[in-house]
């Protein structure tokens, strides 16, 4: 980067929570989507124990734009260095560093700094520095708080996150069964719970979902994701949008996966609880069960009934995604027969 032209940010929060728990967080860039805003979806290429490679999708100032990261992790100066590969107009080049340091408190102070250039500094995209430093800014912001959130839990992020998967088998083609999955905005009136579906693809491979769906109540919740879709790999991942209270994000993926006479379906979900949310909760019976020490958690009690209903619901999805290809292949004209050799 030529230094006249290189713009830089920094932004600190201080944590009350270990440095090496920070650490391990940031670490795990696969799962950043449920810690970062912003950030949609992260995809592994490569990793040595050291140095890897990240395809991320994020939402940059209310356009999604996907990017290829290299990173380098230093755990015993708890510093990740990374650097933006492929960087798209205006911005020229982008890289950075995370660094946690501890505080004489016990806590950590947790900062990531930002360096970028722009295309064309005094030309076409000269105007555009004090753009990319904003949207650079608030996404940094938002990613420091949400970590600060789960971090200084009492929960603990174990408890925090819930990952689970569902799974069915089909009797047929992994197309009709990915089409399926693909068309979402012929869900309502299919599915129980979708009660509105809009959805709109402003490219090939990506859709916004608007939707409602029906809450055991009798309710209606309003909500919506971003999808990304893989034909060629059977998959469609997606980050719900505006995710209702105790969850703080949600994150999962369709995953059509052929086998010798058919396929298998596959829905995955990640969600992480909202600490401040789960605090909230009304207490339950169960706690008098049995001494504090026994009773189970609000956060677990939260995980259980997630897990429940969000289960619930996939497992509709999959079981009619099911029947949609399974009736489809029965309805096809069967051929006749062929005569054996010699029959008269």
């Amino acid at each position: 980067m030529s230094g006249e032209r290189v713009h830089r940010t920094r932004h600190s929060i201080e944590v009350a929570a270990s440095a090496g728990a920070l650490y391990a967080l940031l670490a795990d860039g696969v799962r950043r989507p449920l810690y970062c805003p912003s950030v949609l979806h992260v995809e592994r290429l490569d990793f040595d124990g050291a140095r890897e490679r990240l395809r991320v999708w994020e939402d940059a100032g209310g356009s999604i734009r996907s990017s290829f990261v290299a990173r380098e992790q230093y755990p015993h100066e708890r510093r990740i260095a990374f650097q933006e590969l492929r960087p798209a107009a205006p911005v020229e080049s982008m890289g950075g560093e995370w660094t946690v340091e501890e505080t004489a408190a016990g806590g950590s102070v947790v900062t990531v700094r930002h360096a970028f250039t722009v295309l064309g500094e005094h030309g076409e995209h000269g105007d555009d520095a004090d753009e990319v430093a904003r949207v650079t800014s608030r996404g940094a912001r938002a990613e420091l708080e949400s970590l600060r959130r789960v971090a200084e839990s009492r929960a603990g992020v174990d408890d925090l996150v819930l990952a689970f998967e569902e799974s069915v088998w089909v009797n047929g083609p992994g197309e009709l069964v990915y089409d399926f999955l693909y068309r979402a905005a012929d869900w309502p009136g299919l599915l129980p719970h979708v009660r509105r579906l809009r959805l709109t693809e402003p490219s090939a491979g990506l859709q916004l979902l608007d939707y409602a769906v029906a809450l055991p109540d009798g309710a209606q919740r309003e909500t919506g994701a971003v999808r990304l879709c893989f034909p060629h790999a059977g998959r469609i991942v997606y980050k719900e949008t505006a995710p209702a209270a105790p969850v703080a994000a949600h994150t999962g993926e369709w995953s059509v996966l052929p086998g010798e006479h058919g396929v298998r379906v596959v829905a995955q979900h990640r969600v992480l609880l909202d600490a401040d949310a789960v605090r909230a909760l009304p207490g339950s019976g169960v706690y008098a069960l049995g001494p504090a020490s026994r009773a189970p958690s609000r956060a677990v009690l939260a995980r259980h009934c997630l897990r429940e209903s969000i289960g619930r619901t996939s497992l509709a999805t999959l079981a009619l995604a099911k029947r949609h290809a399974e009736s489809a292949v029965r309805s096809l004209p069967r051929r006749p027969a062929v005569p054996a050799a010699g029959a008269s």
